[in-house]
């Protein structure tokens, strides 16, 4: 039987397939925590631009009327809130509204009206009048919001909630590392889960009378047989989200393998940004983030990443209760009888 013949229809015999489960049972067991890890807290920054606003002080209301005090205003009434600090610093908030960004007809004629009435440019966004006041006190410094209109203390100007937003950022894109070994190790670490999604796909490969099998989940089968249908069946349809988070992570980490090819195959005379290999990096990258804008599919599209993106975590846990019943378990059974007779 030749070695392709074998391949399709007797895989767990060809030298390939075993050394892959080689690699890809201990590549997973050693970098198994970094998996997880990045998995969880990549599917939460998926909605990282609303955690940040919903974490964050609710700022004033931008009112028109209304008049807001001006620095020196606001210092007074700072202040009266810290009579013990010492206010070192008042930043104004926006509190005029701009111009909108008309059409043809200039701001005073319809294009203007329309750019007011419709249009998407900055200009309809209605201003932050939040001003940020910093007190100080024996080596100790805040920064506070303050409502412009009647000098109430709003909170801090950047929560606890945020701090941890950002560490949890620093953690998923630097693994609490400083600059540039960080993002190095974590390009580094998803480099080595490419390969163990590579592996994994050959592993997958049962052979031709049984291929089918290892696409669904027999759910009234015991639960070892579920664990292990989900590993397979998870690990073959979200196959290629899996490789695509793995080598977007190694282009974010370490751009210049990947940057220096486009530049190899790329026209030299071309548009930076706009050759094909430029785009196809760029969408490396959108696709790792999942941040999709579209007000139509941008929402479906956010959940089905943030959910996809725990995938990875699970597949680990599947992987270490296939591993633990297949080694572990077996052998602690074994030495059970022993352990008896000697004590």
């Amino acid at each position: 039987m030749g070695t392709w013949t074998q391949w399709l229809r007797q895989p767990q015999r060809v030298w390939l397939r075993r050394a892959s489960f080689q690699i890809h049972l201990w590549v997973g067991l050693i970098i198994g925590l970094y998996v997880v890890v990045l998995s969880l807290t990549g599917s939460a920054l998926v909605y990282r631009n609303e955690l940040d606003r919903y974490l964050a002080t609710p700022h004033a209301t931008f009112d028109e009327k209304a008049r807001a005090m001006n620095a020196d205003e606001l210092r007074a009434a700072a202040q009266r809130v810290y009579p013990d600090w010492q206010v070192t610093d008042v930043t104004e908030g926006r509190t005029v509204r701009r111009p909108a960004r008309g059409g043809a007809g200039g701001p005073g004629g319809q294009g203007g009206q329309q750019g007011r009435a419709g249009g998407r440019g900055r200009g309809n966004r209605l201003p932050d009048p939040t001003a940020t006041i910093t007190v100080e006190r024996e080596g100790k410094k805040k920064e506070r919001l303050f409502n412009p209109y009647n000098g109430q203390d709003l909170g801090d100007n950047t929560t606890d909630g945020q701090y941890f937003l950002l560490w949890t950022v620093r953690l998923h894109d630097e693994l609490l590392m400083d600059r540039p070994d960080g993002p190095w190790w974590n390009g580094f670490l998803s480099l080595i889960f490419t390969i163990l999604c590579v592996t994994g796909l050959v592993v997958w490969w049962p052979g031709v009378s049984r291929w089918k099998r290892s696409l669904g989940i027999k759910w009234s089968s015991g639960w070892r047989r579920f664990n292990w249908d989900l590993h397979s069946s998870l690990g073959f349809w979200l196959f290629l989200f899996m490789l695509m988070w793995g080598i977007s992570g190694w282009y974010l980490g370490m751009p210049e393998p990947l940057t220096n090819l486009a530049e190899r195959w790329s026209d030299p005379n071309g548009v930076y940004g706009e050759r094909p290999a430029d785009i196809a990096l760029m969408w490396l990258s959108r696709l790792h983030f999942g941040r999709w804008r579209d007000p139509a599919w941008g929402p479906w599209l956010k959940a089905l990443w943030a959910v996809i993106g725990v995938v990875p975590a699970i597949m680990f846990v599947t992987g270490v209760i296939m591993w633990w019943n297949r080694k572990i378990r077996h052998r602690v059974a074994r030495n059970a009888p022993e352990t008896a007779e000697a004590a």
